[in-house]
């Protein structure tokens, strides 16, 4: 059995949810009164690496543990080991906001994380501390720092730009990343959950704005590389930095879509644009142990797949899901 939706793409990419939770309220993915899940609903880490076992023999290479904040989550470390010695598996990586990274950063390194995402909006304290609502910047550099020191080989920022917060913390942050030899990807914005911090139409950026503003300080060059996600890169003359664009509005990348998502809660997710799911915590607590079964409804569920997102209807937002709950 292999994973293959309805349009002829193969799925090789999973983003699995470990937690809701996370350390920070950042106003473009969560409310600031978060009620989280209970958490009898949540996938145990076994249920998860159940889920993960049965994805590599299904031909998924690549898994990227995701949140809320993963690194919030009791007993991680032993959801990182167990799936990092998966011998299907090719790669194993993190999303966080790097809140953390100082005291996780040896333990991810050992299980074989080579490559993590940090989360990383602007290098102004004031302003990092308005926009996660209360965390500290100085925590996320020292934690990629020591992240780097452990060993983790490859370290990206992710940004998302809002045209009146941050705008201005565009070139700083190819700086930052050029200087410290870490790659950044700059994502639009994505509708999911109502926001009351700001308009997203009025703090929507572009893509190809923000490249604009990137070339009038670096040289930028179109770039092949690829890393199974949905980032475009381009190349900067001089340095070994990769300056990456998440376009899921003005350039989308559905054609090309390679990955589903598990959610903290057990849900398949399609699409991150979209609402079709399919629970796999039911099936596991339902039929314990019954690994083909868990297969072949993982197999039968990439027919409901969709050729792409729709992340507005009549000009609303259709999703009501915070990012949070969905899996980075």
């Amino acid at each position: 059995m292999k994973l293959t939706d309805a349009f002829g793409r193969e799925i090789t990419y999973l983003r699995l949810s470990v937690t809701d939770r996370c350390d920070y309220r950042c106003v473009y993915c969560m409310a600031e009164d978060m009620v989280f899940l209970p958490r009898a609903q949540v996938l145990s880490l076994e249920e998860s690496i159940e889920i993960c076992q049965a994805f590599t023999e299904l031909g998924v290479k690549k898994i990227r543990v995701t949140g809320g904040e993963p690194l919030v989550r009791n007993s991680i470390g032993t959801l990182f080991e167990q799936v990092g010695n998966i011998e299907a598996l090719d790669e194993l990586t993190l999303t966080t906001n790097g809140s953390r990274l100082s005291k996780f950063a040896p333990q991810l390194a050992q299980a074989g994380v080579k490559r993590i995402n940090v989360s990383l909006d602007t290098l102004d304290a004031e302003q990092f501390t308005e926009l996660t609502r209360f965390g500290k910047i100085n925590d996320v550099l020292q934690g990629i720092r020591d992240a780097q020191a452990a060993g983790i080989e490859r370290i990206k920022l992710n940004a998302v730009i809002l045209r009146h917060r941050n705008l201005d913390q565009v070139i700083a942050l190819v700086d930052y990343a050029v200087a410290n030899n870490l790659d950044i990807s700059f994502i639009e914005e994505m509708p999911l959950g109502q926001v009351t911090e700001h308009g997203r139409e009025t703090e929507f950026c572009s893509s190809a704005e923000l490249r604009e503003l990137i070339a009038t300080r670096y040289t930028l060059q179109p770039s092949d590389h690829q890393t199974g996600g949905p980032s475009r890169y381009w190349s900067i003359n001089g340095s070994d930095s990769r300056i990456g664009f998440i376009s899921p509005h003005s350039d989308n990348f559905c054609s090309s879509c390679n990955r589903v998502r598990v959610t903290a809660e057990g849900k398949l997710l399609l699409c991150l644009g979209n609402e079709d799911s399919v629970d796999l915590k039911a099936i596991i607590r339902r039929y314990p142990g019954d690994r083909e079964l868990l297969k072949q409804k993982i197999v039968d569920a990439m027919s409901h797949k969709p050729e792409k997102h729709h992340f507005y209807q009549d000009d609303a937002p259709q999703i009501v899901r915070f990012m949070n709950t969905t899996g980075g």
